[in-house]
């Protein structure tokens, strides 16, 4: 008997019901989709022409009128319309901001490593500055040769050595 009862210490399950399942990012892309169509000029010209006739049909003598002039199923349908449309948007709009907050994201990221590239080559160019500085240019080897030349010119045994060292190197040679 005791087995019948419900047990107090144990939940009784889901008390909801069930629940709506649905994909949020389908949905999503609907909504965009709706909010899309809902800010062009063609939906506009719809709604235009879908109230003219409307008003038409309901003002028309001789036709049933289904909405009496004051037209209250049709600010119904268009309070409708609204209520529906401006969530539409923000949904929207708050996937959009998603979106534009993860390229931010991305951009910022790209940005620091071609910072971080940049500021690499400059200590490169800045190196090999440096180490072309110790090299010996053009400008100063002619003005070294020029120098030896000089000397030479000044001291005529100078040349007589060189003559007889390059003389014993080639018949050692």
């Amino acid at each position: 008997m005791a087995e019948s009862r419900a047990r107090l210490d144990q939940p009784l399950g889901d008390r909801r019901g069930p629940r709506l399942r649905y994909d949020a990012e389908a949905f999503g892309r609907s909504t965009e989709r709706i909010a899309r169509f809902l800010g062009t000029g063609r939906y506009l010209v719809y709604q235009s022409v879908f109230i003219l006739i409307w008003v038409l049909l309901n003002t028309i003598p001789g036709i049933l009128h289904f909405d009496p002039y004051t037209f209250t199923f049709l600010t119904l349908i268009l309070s409708l319309q609204a209520a529906y449309a401006a969530p539409l948007i923000l949904l929207a709009q708050n996937r959009q901001d998603d979106r534009d907050r993860v390229n931010l994201e991305a951009d910022r990221d790209e940005a620091r490593q071609a910072k971080a590239d940049l500021d690499y080559l400059a200590r490169e160019i800045a190196a090999i500055r440096m180490a072309l500085g110790e090299v010996a240019t053009r400008d100063f080897l002619r003005s070294e040769v020029s120098r030896i030349v000089d000397d030479r010119d000044e001291d005529p045994k100078a040349e007589k050595r060189d003559r007889k060292k390059k003389n014993a190197e080639q018949s050692a040679g």
